[in-house]
């Protein structure tokens, strides 16, 4: 069984993912894989990596697809036997200017956001090595969120108890509400991706206590905040170069072993932020 390390970074053919490709590439002493959904731009972006002088390989994925997961995984399985660094930064976002029915923004963003994520946990998680990393890229709009929900979703969403099975619950509740138009009277904020990045970091907190509760050693699952990045996903309004938004989530990737913080935290510029 092949041994060699290995890092995966979801979505990393453009933008934050892209950034933090680099960063990897340069910084883990292993295999760094990149993956996106389109196979040619995923192609383009290693080849333009090799151009500045590092080495990374490429897997099609997408992460709303339960078999392209599958397939990752067993790819991961055969041929490498484990794996060392998972970065989940796929995700989408709408404009501003978006025309789309609020409902539809919020079934997609949960779907590929939270879900997609989520969906790609389960199926990675049981191939994390001793001393694994992983990185959840949520974003400050999870905090703002949060702070626009009832008190009753908010404490809810703040339990120190919440179990995966109840998130998922109100995750899928918030896109019942919003098809039935009545998400604000329920006390849901009206953005679709702020809440989605909710689950996000909720869900890095319950995947961290589980895996502690399971005694496996020193695996550490963080989310965090990459700050407000020139992408195409801001329309590239954000101040920051996507060397300077991959940063905290490469810090994070790269936590040396048996840290004890940031643990199952939300982080922001490489500093651990209360999310509420």
């Amino acid at each position: 069984m092949a041994t060699k390390r290995l890092a995966v970074i979801t979505g990393s053919n453009k933008g934050i993912g892209y950034g933090i490709a680099r960063v990897l590439s340069k910084s883990f002493q292993g295999d760094v894989l990149a993956t996106a959904r389109d196979p040619k731009r995923g192609e383009a972006a290693i080849a333009e990596l090799k151009t500045e002088g590092h080495e990374a390989k490429f897997f099609q994925l997408d992460i709303t697809d339960l078999e392209s997961i599958a397939r990752l995984a067993n790819y991961i399985k055969t041929e490498y036997g484990g794996l060392d660094i998972l970065v989940n930064n796929a995700g989408i976002a709408y404009k501003s200017a978006s025309t789309a029915p609020f409902s539809e923004q919020a079934a997609v963003s949960v779907k590929c956001n939270f879900n997609g994520t989520l969906n790609v946990c389960r199926q990675l998680f049981p191939l994390l090595r001793p001393h694994a990393r992983v990185v959840n890229l949520s974003s400050m709009t999870s905090v703002n969120a949060l702070h626009h929900c009832s008190n009753s979703l908010q404490q809810q969403f703040t339990d120190p108890k919440i179990t995966m099975p109840q998130l998922e619950k109100l995750m899928d509740q918030f896109i019942k509400d919003t098809a039935d138009g009545v998400h604000e009277s329920n006390g849901w904020p009206s953005t679709a991706y702020g809440v989605s990045k909710i689950g996000v970091s909720v869900m890095s907190f319950i995947l961290q206590r589980e895996l502690d509760q399971q005694g496996k050693e020193d695996i550490v699952v963080n989310a965090c905040c990459p700050g407000y990045v020139d992408t195409d996903m801001t329309s590239h309004k954000g101040p920051k170069t996507i060397d300077q938004g991959a940063d905290t989530p490469a810090y994070l990737a790269l936590l040396p072993p048996d840290i004890t913080t940031p643990r199952g935290e939300y982080v922001t510029e490489r500093k651990v932020e209360p999310w509420i």
